[in-house]
């Protein structure tokens, strides 16, 4: 089993509404990641930004992605996971991929859809966590307003990583910066939160604040600037943190309907 992880986590603007641009910017990035980071983690809607027009988006351009990350995942031998526009059945998705190097493909919709927003008006909400076990760590992969929820992030499945892609503007990133270090140490888990910067079409600023925090609350990562950070976890941080404070044993039991 590994016991170390080395994750890329890619903090950047973003073209509004322009996929093709935007999977040619990421490309670039990802090229200039060292081989040994074997997770590349890309923001929420990271091929058009926070768009409520997802019919501005032509249908082919989701799947055209998948393909793209799976590219992407081959040439640099590293998982890839971000959220995009999502065209099924007729409706419309913020989804999320991770996408592995040998072809996996997993998927979650983003369960609390942004009402401020009005993306529940234009985007179908999920209804299922996903968890997925990468190298030797269990990831429980989220999206953005997600954060704010804590039943729905609830470890009750010994995950060890829990980690959120986002659009999160600056007004409210002091709420980001809470959120995800109690997130980390209600949960006991690593948690990461990779957010965008830059301004969108709609005039809303970013500022980043991208982050990891070890189970404990200890951050180990944080950013304002575009840039790509490495960072590296520890499985044995969490089991012996774990082992040492049996907190998860005290939680309290319920059944969500």
């Amino acid at each position: 089993m590994n016991q170390t992880l080395k994750i890329g986590l890619v903090q950047s603007s973003l073209f509004w509404e322009s996929p093709e641009e935007n999977r040619l910017m990421f490309s670039k990035k990802i090229d200039s990641i060292s081989k040994d980071v074997k997770l590349i983690v890309l923001p929420e809607m990271f091929t058009s930004g926070f768009t409520m027009s997802p019919e501005h988006i032509d249908k082919d351009e989701g799947p055209k992605t998948i393909s793209w990350m799976k590219e992407k995942a081959v040439e640099s031998g590293a998982a890839i996971i971000g959220s995009s526009v999502f065209n099924e059945n007729g409706g419309y998705y913020n989804r999320l991929f991770f996408v592995q190097p040998n072809g996996t493909v997993s998927s979650y919709d983003k369960r609390h859809t942004f009402t401020l927003a009005g993306e529940h008006e234009k985007y179908e909400a999920g209804n299922k966590l996903i968890l997925i076990d990468f190298m030797g760590f269990r990831f429980c992969p989220l999206i953005c307003y997600d954060l704010r929820f804590p039943v729905w992030s609830r470890n009750t499945a010994n995950y060890d990583v829990l980690l959120y892609v986002a659009n999160w503007p600056e007004p409210r990133i002091n709420a980001w910066d809470a959120l995800l270090k109690a997130r980390a140490i209600e949960n006991m888990s690593y948690c990461i939160g990779v957010n965008r910067i830059g301004s969108d079409s709609n005039g809303y600023k970013y500022n980043g604040h991208s982050a990891v925090y070890d189970a404990l609350g200890v951050q180990l990562a944080f950013s304002t600037r575009e840039e790509v950070m490495e960072v590296v976890i520890n499985k044995d941080h969490i089991q012996d943190t774990r082992r040492k404070l049996r907190f998860l044993e005290d939680r309290d039991e319920f059944i969500l309907n």
